[in-house]
Parts: C-alpha cells; structure tokens; sequence
C-alpha cells in the first residue's frame, strides 16, 4: 500500500530505530526527492519504504510525504527513484514475501500535492538501481532474482528456477513491462546491477560481487548476455552508482582506496568506461555507502547515501560538478558536501 501525505507521517523519523539504502530524483523545476527504507531494528517484516521532498536544493525537507508499507506480516525494502521522459516520478520498491517490484507514478513531481497512480507490479524480485532508457527509446529495468543463499528472511528465497541479473524492458513508456534476458556474473552478492548503454550501440552491466564489480555484455539489446567476468573496478562488496552524464561522460561512484565501506568517492570516464580519472572524496568515513545520484540540467550532480545505518543513522547528501571531480576537490559554488537529509536521533 503506497500512503500520502498525512497519512504517511506515521512513518516519520521520530519513530525510525534505523534508516538507509537512499535513493535521489530532482524534478525540472527543482524539487528533491529522496527515498529508503527503515522499520522495525533492521531488516525484517514490518519494513517500509519513505519518500522525502525538499523544496529549497536539499537544506530542508519534509519527512515523509510518501510511504510504501505492506504491513507487518511483509516487507517492503530496497526503493528506487526515478523520473521519465515525460517527466514522471517513479517510485519502486520490493515486497517480500511476495517477490514482487513493484511502482507507483507521479504524473505532476512538482505539484503542491503529489497525486498517484495506482501501484503498478513490474516483476519479481528486486530492483534498487535506475532503469536506463536506450537511445531506441526502450525501457531497460535492473530486476534481479538473487542466487540461492542470497536473502534476508527465512523461507523468502524465490520459487523461480532462473537466477539471473535481469534486465525487465518497456516499449510502450511504462504501461507494460517483460523480461528479456539476465547475466550470470560468477560470485554475485545482491546483484544490485546497473546498465549503461555504450558508445557502440553494446550493453554494458555492473554488478556487485564478493570481489567488488563483476560484469557482462548484451550486443542485442539485452536478450543476450556474454558470461560473467571482473570488471576490475574493485569495492567491498557494496551498491555502487554508475551513470552516463549529459556531457557524453560516465560518472562512477565507488569505495576508492578502500578497508571497508569507507572513502566513497566520485570519478569519471571520458572514453567509455576505459579509464577512470579524478576522485572527489565524498566521504572518507568508515560505514558510508550506498551511493545514488542524479544531474540537473545545469550539471550540477546531486549524490545520496548512507551513514551508519544503527549507529549515526545518516542520510546524507553531496552537491557537486564534473569539474569538481576532475580536480579531486569542490572548487564549483554549487559544491558542497556532508548535506544532511535525514538523522534520527
């Protein structure tokens, strides 16, 4: 069930023991949304998803103005953010036992009040990343089954026999969804994939593993996948962002330099994901993770993540430009860093 407004202030921070795995969106006209999930100590039945707004670049926001909460005999975890072409908010998230994303969309992100399609089941079983649209127009969603031992509850393992990295596509803008193909990246922990559609027309998949970034190739739009392989890229195990920018370029948001879940840093690809240059430290502390992020259409890059999710119990946010990841520092006035969304406690 997705709850509005004052309906949704139930699920307000006062009465969160716990919060993280961030999601972020910026509308056209500038409005902030990010989104998470808390609910009971940690992950379990009872989880809910909360959206949050913020109407001033992310100094303020209000807490929450959505939430999507299956009761307490479920859970619904892992959210995603992400506007259209149309300029739609889509809210995602996944319920469990039921093994099901599920959407609801927001024609009109800007308005005074958010009004919502009915919820939308796109496919089973998660999806935390944001779809990619392919310049033939298609809809690409990340939807993962995980593997066998690869869950949170008891009893919740999915029935399908297919366990695959999943890429869900729409040719109709959101009215209806099917599953076309998956990589099986060896040592896969939690999928948590993303895409990115190369120069060349190819697709390119990055997926979380035990080893840091594995990865797979579809030259057919994502029916087919080469088998799985190491992406070098590295990381502890963790989500990471990756993402092509309106300059042509790719930004990367990984664990650089790492022991842990610590030093989340920013970088960027100026040949196609071939080299990797720069390094904005975002934050170097230990605990922090769980990057999401969008671009204005100024270029201004709005990161999001997670702070200790027991302990501090941060959502924080970064504002930053390209050139500011080239140059290993915030130099642009836009930038700024450690912004807080949300801190319980």
């Amino acid at each position: 069930m997705l709850y509005t407004y004052q309906n949704a202030k139930q699920f307000g921070a006062a009465n969160r023991q716990w919060q993280g795995i961030p999601g972020i969106e910026r509308t056209r006209n500038g409005r902030l949304f990010v989104c998470f999930y808390s609910g009971g100590t940690g992950e379990q039945l009872g989880n809910y998803c909360a959206l949050l707004q913020s109407d001033d670049g992310g100094r303020t926001w209000a807490d929450p103005v959505a939430a999507a909460c299956a009761g307490e005999a479920a859970r619904a975890y892992d959210p995603c953010l992400w506007i259209d072409p149309q300029g739609r908010l889509w809210f995602f998230w996944a319920v469990m036992p039921d093994h099901a994303v599920c959407a609801a969309v927001c024609g009109d992100p800007d308005a005074e009040i958010l009004a919502w399609s009915e919820v939308k089941h796109i496919g089973a079983d998660v999806m935390m990343n944001k779809p990619t649209v392919l310049q033939n127009g298609d809809w690409l969603l990340p939807v993962a089954v995980w593997r066998e031992g690869v869950y949170v509850l008891p009893d919740c393992i999915s029935p399908g026999k297919e366990r695959l990295s999943f890429v869900c596509r729409s040719r109709d803008e959101g009215e209806t969804f099917e599953r076309i193909g998956g990589a099986d990246v060896p040592d896969r922990r939690f999928d948590e994939h993303m895409l990115v559609e190369k120069n060349d027309g190819a697709l390119w998949m990055l997926v979380r593993t035990n080893y840091g970034i594995g990865q797979a190739f579809s030259y057919d739009s994502g029916a087919a996948w080469t088998p799985g392989g190491d992406s070098g890229l590295g990381g502890p195990c963790s989500r990471f962002f990756i993402r092509r920018l309106h300059s042509g370029h790719l930004l990367l948001i990984n664990h650089a330099n790492f022991t842990g879940r610590d030093n989340l840093t920013a970088l960027l690809s100026r040949d196609d994901g071939a080299t990797w240059e720069g390094g904005l430290l975002l934050d170097g502390r230990a605990d922090v993770s769980y990057p999401d992020a969008v671009q204005a259409e100024d270029g201004t890059i709005y990161a999001v993540y997670d702070r200790e999710r027991y302990g501090a119990k941060e959502i924080l946010m970064a504002r930053f430009t390209e050139a500011d990841v080239l140059a290993g520092g915030i130099a642009s006035e836009a930038g700024a860093l450690g912004m807080v969304v949300s801190k319980v406690g």
